[in-house]
């Protein structure tokens, strides 16, 4: 099994943005690439951190990302709009039209926009934290390449299709953000560089079955072999797997199809563009009243929920965000935890964008 290194956070981030300037993104570009893609880092988020360093580096080198991308806003009215990403870096696209919701939030109260023909962009949380940093409520959603596999069927038709809602609360935003599948693909790279198995019900192979060869599953998604991921709640609907699937869905209305875009069965399918699709909301939470009076409500529920009874052998009730903001303090203390095989990918990286003198050093 893999073993992993720890990695001051501040030397990696140094690194990052050396790497992202050497695929030629300017400075200002190269630090909120990085800053998305780091969050993840220090979240406790493996599977969208660093480690998925290589994915930008295949996208970015295969003429996927189109690093001197101009957007384009294609249709706008007070309350929303529609961005034609021209293969633009996901991230970008994401904090810009992010920014663009927020804005006509402050104005009228609400704000919607969507995305289409962007790239991938890291976590869905991190966008809609943006909004809750402004006092908001935001929302944010994107659809993936197919790779979860509807209820009843064995062929991937939908991404991964992430939700992510956050909204201001004291002491810590609440914030969820979560795959519509069982696990997202990330994960299932993660244990593939651990040398692992994935637990069953996670994914299907191509026939069908319960399957738990990351490598295998992996290899069926990049190739359109069949199978993938299950979606929330697992195969059938004893389980209420439908109800992953009806996830996935809404996340696949409010993106492609509000944007004009591609449906995520078509995503990677035109030579030279991924053709993911995005959503992003911002929403200004006075609008049903005294907002302080709102925010001390979902305050005292939260805690109320913290401190309701445990189940038996369990010291503590979690709402959502407080790991993340625990992980944070934890990951800058501690260092990034780091895959030596991811390690060795940024040694190759770095080698690539002329970044190998800012590789940080482990400090294990």
């Amino acid at each position: 099994m893999a073993a992993y290194k720890h990695i001051q956070y501040e030397e990696l981030r140094k690194f990052c943005r050396k790497v992202f300037e050497g695929y030629q993104f300017t400075p200002e570009e190269s630090g909120q690439i990085t800053d998305v893609l780091l969050a993840a880092d220090l979240s406790g988020i493996e599977s969208h951190g660093v480690q998925r360093l290589i994915r930008y580096h295949k996208e970015i080198t295969e003429g996927l990302v189109n690093v001197k991308a101009r957007p384009e806003t294609v249709f706008e009215t007070p309350v929303s709009a529609v961005i034609e990403g021209n293969d633009a870096m996901g991230q970008l696209l994401g904090i810009q039209a992010m920014e663009l919701a927020i804005q006509k939030a402050k104005k009228n109260l609400f704000g919607m926009v969507t995305v289409r023909n962007s790239n991938h962009y890291g976590i869905a949380g991190y966008y809609s934290k943006m909004a809750a940093a402004r006092d908001m409520i935001g929302i944010c959603m994107t659809n993936t390449e197919a790779i979860l596999v509807p209820t009843f069927g064995r062929q991937a038709m939908l991404g991964t299709n992430p939700i992510a809602f956050a909204m201001p609360a004291d002491p810590t935003v609440f914030s969820f953000d979560a795959a519509t599948t069982v696990v997202p693909r990330g994960k299932l790279e993660v244990y593939a560089k651990r040398g692992s198995g994935i637990p069953m019900g996670w994914a299907l192979d191509e026939n069908g079955r319960d399957n738990n060869e990351p490598d295998r599953i992996l290899k069926n998604i990049i190739h359109k072999i069949g199978g993938g991921i299950l979606p929330l709640g697992g195969s059938g609907e004893e389980t209420s797997g439908y109800k992953g699937y009806g996830f996935a869905m809404i996340c696949e209305i409010c993106t492609a199809i509000l944007s004009g875009g591609t449906t995520s069965n078509y995503i990677y399918k035109t030579p030279g563009r991924s053709n993911i699709a995005q959503c992003y909301v911002a929403l200004d939470y006075g609008m049903f009243g005294d907002k302080a009076r709102i925010r001390a409500a979902l305050s005292k529920y939260l805690q109320e929920i913290r401190n309701a009874a445990r189940a038996e052998g369990q010291e503590r009730i979690y709402t959502h965000g407080e790991k993340a903001a625990e992980a944070e303090a934890c990951v800058r203390r501690e260092g990034v935890a780091v895959n030596e095989k991811t390690y060795d990918e940024m040694r190759m990286i770095g080698e690539y964008t002329h970044a190998e003198a800012y590789l940080p050093a482990c400090m294990d």
